[in-house]
């Protein structure tokens, strides 16, 4: 007789996966959809959607305020609001991969201003896939502005 185990006394790995699929639409204009039908416009021209590089910027900030509000829950102490201010220099010849970013944390709230320093280190050190996911030579500055009240 086979033995075989049961999920519980047997766990496989877990596999985190993303796939997605893009589609063109009309000149440089193209829809992302998920499997399950999530859709995004990019066009790389940016007159209708987010061009690629704003999309990936906005995904990396989208990605650490996350990471920063959820750690500031779990600190107890979450913020009123949270706002990044992003931009980013390329580099003027293909490939025109982003050499730096610089990245304004704007926060309101009563929020201590050292645990808010802690989620935002946490999420660059430990947490935030996307920033884990870029070039290791590329620069990165950020400020924190918290706002009181």
């Amino acid at each position: 007789m086979k033995s075989t185990k049961s999920p519980e006394t047997n766990p496989q790995p877990k596999k985190t996966t993303n796939a997605l699929s893009v589609a063109w639409k009309e000149g440089m204009l193209f829809e992302a959809a998920t499997a399950d039908g999530r859709t995004t416009l990019l066009d790389g021209d940016s007159r209708r959607a987010l061009s690629p590089m704003d999309a990936l910027l906005s995904s990396l900030c989208g990605c650490m305020a996350i990471d920063v509000v959820t750690i500031l829950e779990k600190m107890r102490v979450p913020p009123r609001s949270l706002r990044i201010d992003a931009s980013g220099r390329r580099r003027d010849e293909p490939p025109r991969y982003f050499t730096h970013l610089s990245l304004e944390f704007v926060v309101e709230g009563d929020t201590p201003r050292d645990k808010l320093e802690r989620a935002v280190r946490l999420s660059f050190e430990t947490y935030c896939s996307v920033f884990h996911t870029l070039r290791p030579d590329l620069e990165v500055e950020h400020t924190i502005t918290l706002r009181k009240g």
